[in-house]
C-alpha cells in the first residue's frame, strides 16, 4: 500500500489485499474496530468509521484474481 493519496484516496495495489481499516499501518491510538472493505465491485470503499477513502485500479484488481 502506498500511504501517499490521490485526492482523498489512499491507492492500493495486489498485495494490499484484503483491504482492511484501520490498514496495517495505522497508529494504535488512532484505531477503530477493523472492518474489511470490498473494492472489487468498483474499485474503491469508504470505511463507515472514520470515512478513509481506498481505491484500486481495476487492472491491478484483473491481475490479482489470476
Amino acid at each position: 500500500m502506498t500511504e501517499a493519496k490521490t485526492g482523498t484516496f489512499v491507492e492500493l495495489d495486489a498485495s494490499d489485499l484484503p483491504v482492511c481499516c484501520p490498514n496495517r499501518k495505522a497508529a494504535l491510538w488512532s484505531s477503530h474496530p477493523r472492518v474489511f472493505l470490498k473494492v472489487a465491485d468498483n474499485g474503491e470503499a469508504h470505511c463507515p468509521y472514520c470515512g478513509a477513502a481506498y481505491r484500486i485500479d481495476p487492472e491491478k484488481l484483473a491481475h490479482a484474481a489470476h
